[in-house]
């Protein structure tokens, strides 16, 4: 017998633009088949921004997207994301003058000797510190400038590209899941269902309890397997594995005082635009300058000349071209589903399917829908716009406390935030590390799947408990 005809066929996960093409197609068609609506609009009293009415849907005359809106919601989409895109360009070009004067790799090897190899321990402490940062002030859009700096840790640590993304991603998705006081996801969906801000913080910690160390860990037990025998790496034959030998801490110089210098300024910068963010409102723009500054500031103090810093930047961003771009391309599916006014029907639709099911059911339902629903609609703002005033008023027709149907959109705001394609931060951190999108996928999933069944848990235990505001 021919021993190909043998072989079992193993599934191949398509390649990232085949998969978010995919779906912009199938909106567009869905655009023809699902009939438009939409939902009025009114404005929260909490957040004095407009919201969704649960009590005013109805359906308008059919607005099938033309070819041409197809074919253009795509740079349309680049467009709508033009800030994020930029400024995964402007990281990439500045992070790779800061490596190129060499700083990073001999701090990470100076910390490595004076660790004796023993860099397992540092897993667990970065998880913690992003998992902080995640629960207490959303901690997300900033976690892919420490990227570059992680990735090379967990080389120099004998680990892989996954380990580094994963300790501190996961550490900060661990903290944003749970919500303790998260702002951006539990405090503006608790103002939007009118309940006192962070209550019901209990239970919100026994979650953090359970979730914390199960993550842990999941990413010990991957990096251990790595340790032992590289060639198990999920990553073992990409980019960003095969570029790591050019990384050996024994052939690294001792540190110079300008090396020093660079690593002050690139962490005071750092420390500087996240106080930015968190207390002057900064956003992408600013950011992306202070990295922009950071990195010529660094380049020159590394000894490096101009034309060679221009050199490392254009390099950089050359990089960051294929996440970039994922960013815009699945921005554009969100226009296709806008223009088409299909979304809001389906969101109509699953309530209509949601209201019948028993109690401790339905909250499950609404849950399991909401993590669908981030796939399409990845930002917290605005799934807390679209469907937490529909959310709420279910919960109370179904005589589910509105403290679970906030429990419901947090856990489905966060839990798939790690693995759709659509979410620009997943996007962000993976094209820095050069980490595939597929093979991420296979590394997160049973991760991912282990949370979403911790959530169907909680969901029935806080049904079970009326869970209200302690």
């Amino acid at each position: 017998m021919n021993e190909n005809l043998t072989k079992k066929k193993v599934f191949k996960i398509p390649h990232t633009y085949v998969i978010i093409f995919t779906l912009l197609l199938i909106m567009a068609v869905l655009t023809y088949i699902i009939p438009a609506g939409e939902y009025g609009k009114i404005v929260n009293e909490y957040t004095k921004k407009e919201v969704v009415n649960p009590d005013d849907f109805s359906y308008v005359e059919q607005q099938g997207v033309k070819l041409m809106q197809v074919m253009t919601s795509v740079t349309r989409g680049m467009q709508k994301s033009g800030s994020i895109i930029f400024f995964i360009f402007i990281i990439g070009g500045a992070m790779q003058i800061i490596f190129a004067t060499g700083a990073i790799n001999k701090g990470i090897a100076s910390l490595v000797h004076k660790t004796h190899g023993k860099g397992k321990i540092f897993i667990p402490i970065f998880m913690f510190v992003f998992a902080l940062g995640g629960m207490t002030f959303g901690l997300s859009n900033e976690i892919v400038v420490f990227v570059p700096m992680a990735v090379s840790f967990a080389h120099a640590m004998g680990y892989d590209a996954v380990t580094g993304v994963a300790m501190i991603a996961l550490g900060a998705a661990v903290g944003y899941n749970t919500g303790i006081v998260n702002p951006f996801t539990t405090g503006l969906a608790q103002g939007i269902a009118g309940l006192p801000i962070f209550s019901g913080i209990t239970l919100r910690i026994i979650l953090f309890v359970l979730m914390f160390p199960v993550t842990l860990w999941y990413i010990l037990k991957y990096a251990d397997k790595v340790h032992k025998d590289p060639s198990q790496s999920i990553v073992a034959n990409c980019e960003c594995e095969t570029e790591k030998k050019e990384f050996n801490i024994d052939s690294l110089e001792t540190m110079t005082f300008n090396d020093k210098l660079v690593l002050f300024i690139m962490v005071a910068g750092i420390g500087i635009m996240v106080y930015g963010v968190f207390f002057w409102g900064w956003y992408m723009d600013e950011m992306a300058g202070i990295f922009m500054f950071m990195g010529i500031v660094c380049g020159f103090i590394g000894k490096l000349s101009a034309d060679r810093i221009c050199r490392e930047f254009v390099a950089g961003a050359k990089e960051m071209t294929f996440g970039a771009l994922v960013i815009g391309i699945a921005s554009g599916m969100m226009i296709v589903m806008q223009e088409g006014k299909i979304l809001d029907t389906i969101i109509h639709w699953i309530v209509s399917v949601i209201i019948v099911l028993p109690r401790s059911i339905s909250a499950v339902g609404m849950y399991l829908f909401l993590c669908v629903y981030n796939l399409f609609v990845p930002s917290s703002s605005g799934m807390a716009a679209s469907v937490m005033p529909i959310m709420t008023s279910l919960s109370d027709v179904l005589g589910i406390t509105r403290q679970t149907a906030v429990l419901a959109f947090q856990f489905g705001d966060g839990f798939s935030n790690s693995i759709v394609p659509t979410n620009s931060v997943l996007m962000s951190y993976l094209a820095i590390s050069k980490i595939p999108y597929e093979k991420w996928f296979k590394f997160i999933l049973p991760i991912t799947a282990i949370w979403i069944v911790m959530g169907i848990v909680f969901m029935v235990i806080a049904t079970a408990i009326n869970y209200g505001p302690f």
